[in-house]
């Protein structure tokens, strides 16, 4: 009898994990980092390669680290929400390019637009790495004190910015 109950035990379970799986939202990714301060660094920046740029010179305010690359096919689809956001919003964007070549991605953001205060160069991918990127776009809102509060992997889209983006950043700015 037992031999005939395990096999429906183990079926049943596993109806059970593709059930809960189905409904997920697969761009809610767990993040171990959100509530913990961002990861440092200290990386060139794409137009002023003699600059630098570190999440220390954002303390003091509420901002969007967006991670994209010119290879990728998602970051086109949501650049134009950020280009609008660049123009009629104070919530700054700064891009981290991710395992690109630098001609690639000023062609990218010449052909596209360039909806950044400016973009720093992750040409190795190892800041991707500290901050757990699984692919591009992933953006992140950092807060005044420089921690993550949010991690959404995808593009972004006007109802997530609306639904999910705009509550927090009010919400941070107090």
């Amino acid at each position: 009898m037992v031999r005939y109950l395990v096999p429906v035990i183990v079926f049943a379970a596993l109806i059970g994990v593709f059930y809960v799986a189905l409904y997920k939202d697969p761009t809610e990714l767990p993040s171990a980092l959100i509530g913990k301060p961002a990861p440092e660094f200290n990386l060139t920046r794409l137009f002023k390669p003699d600059e630098h740029f570190s999440p220390d010179t954002m303390k003091g305010k509420v901002w969007i680290l967006n991670v994209w690359a010119s290879w990728c096919e998602s970051c086109r689809y949501e650049n134009p929400l950020f280009l609008q956001l660049a123009s009629t919003s104070d919530v700054p964007v700064y891009g981290l390019n991710y395992k690109d070549k630098p001609e690639d991605a000023k062609q990218w953001l010449e052909q596209y637009g360039n909806p950044y205060k400016l973009v720093a160069v992750d040409a190795n991918g190892y800041v991707g790495i500290n901050f757990g990127i699984y692919g591009v776009p992933e953006s992140f809102i950092i807060d005044k004190q420089g921690i993550i509060r949010l991690r959404h992997a995808g593009p972004i889209t006007r109802e997530i910015w609306r639904k999910d983006f705009l509550p927090l950043i009010k919400e941070l700015r107090g």
